[in-house]
């Protein structure tokens, strides 16, 4: 008989995310994958077409916690990795059941509030002894680590800026479209000038310049785990995080919608995400595949010299979905291998370094740069 593997559960496991994630541990020798979601045709087909150790079952991640509870038990998993967003207005209930019987969680989360209660857990993830992560992805889980790498020499951490812009052509799913419309012209509380100040999202609007081929893009004020955490992490008077459409007719078309939920004409775009997904899709053959990010840290080092460093992310032929999707990954094989020791509940914060999230994304069309100035 064999070395046992690593039993692991994915749910959403065919979706945008979920089947890039499917992809990527299916090839991994220490890992069982069994890929879920509610169809289980598109499960299985897609099971069929990884190779590896790999299979497939239909699960309904919103069932009651007593249901779910008793659905992944009978699957036995050791890890659970939730791919079902989006998570705007989620309770906790598929990780309160992953933690009952005795598995470890990770989900994608982006949604502000989501994260930063998820610490309720932590008690109970303790007691089963395992390991449940939320933000395992672009927020906070890289942004942190990011952030976390250029900090070196830095005695003072003054501002943290961070914009994200997909390319028009990259995939992009219906939950990634409903996380964003959820708060749209809605009041954001963000972090300037070491106090809370509101903001409407998808206002604050303004451009920045990316590596070419990504070239320069429209950014807009969005809400984020990283708004809520990254104050007391580190320190800063001032958090910033924007994200963008390629195209500018789309990007101001959003920003112009904006103002009718700020006037409370339509208080909550995320009802119509489905009609506004299928109305950008038809400016698909517009624009590019090329997508990046970028995250500035302002600050003094011990001379007292004030420094800028901006980290840069460009990601061509359509794989910049993949780099939300890689801290899963890298938390699924870590554990995997038994790397990862830290036990309870708690955001995707000091889990992995950079080096080990760039190392896993080695093959695929993404470039970063980092630059440090001088400021006066």
């Amino acid at each position: 008989m064999g070395p046992s593997r690593f039993r692991t559960l994915l749910l959403g496991g065919y979706g945008n995310f979920g089947a890039r994630i499917a992809r990527r541990l299916a090839g991994d020798a220490g890992i069982e994958l069994v890929i879920a979601g509610r169809s289980a045709q598109r499960a299985a087909q897609l099971s069929a077409a990884l190779a590896g150790h790999c299979s497939s079952t239909a699960f309904d991640a919103n069932g009651s916690l007593a249901l779910l509870t008793s659905h992944l038990r009978e699957h036995s998993p050791q890890l659970v990795i939730n791919a079902c967003g989006p998570f705007q207005g989620r309770d906790y209930r598929l990780a309160e059941a992953a933690i009952a019987i005795g598995a470890h969680y990770v989900d994608l989360a982006d949604a502000r509030t989501y994260v930063a209660g998820f610490g309720r857990l932590d008690a109970a993830a303790h007691r089963a002894d395992v390991l449940a992560v939320t933000g395992a992805s672009t927020v906070p889980g890289l942004t942190a680590a990011v952030i976390d790498s250029m900090r070196g020499g830095l005695v003072r951490i003054d501002a943290i800026d961070c914009g994200i812009s997909p390319g028009n052509r990259t995939e992009r799913g219906l939950a990634t479209v409903a996380a964003i419309l959820s708060y749209v012209g809605r009041p954001i509380q963000v972090w300037r000038d070491g106090r809370w100040q509101p903001l409407p999202g998808w206002q604050d609007c303004g451009r920045h310049r990316y590596p070419e081929p990504m070239g320069t893009r429209w950014l807009a004020a969005c809400d984020v785990p990283d708004l809520e955490l990254f104050p007391q992490r580190y320190g800063a008077r001032a958090v910033r995080f924007r994200a963008g459409l390629e195209l500018s007719l789309l990007h101001l078309g959003l920003w112009s919608l904006s103002w009718l939920s700020r006037v409370r004409l339509v208080p909550d775009w995320s009802r119509h995400a489905a009609l506004l997904c299928r109305l950008s899709r038809w400016f698909d053959r517009f624009g590019t595949d090329v997508g990046g990010m970028h995250l500035s840290v302002r600050g003094s080092n011990a001379q007292g010299h004030a420094l800028e460093r901006e980290w840069m992310i460009v990601a061509g032929g359509g794989d910049g979905p993949e780099i939300p999707a890689t801290p899963a990954v890298v938390l699924a094989k870590k554990l995997a291998r038994g790397e990862l020791a830290a036990r309870g509940a708690r955001p995707c914060l000091d889990l992995f370094s950079l080096d080990e999230f760039l190392t896993a994304l080695e093959g695929l069309d993404i470039r970063v740069t980092c630059q440090t100035h001088a400021l006066r």
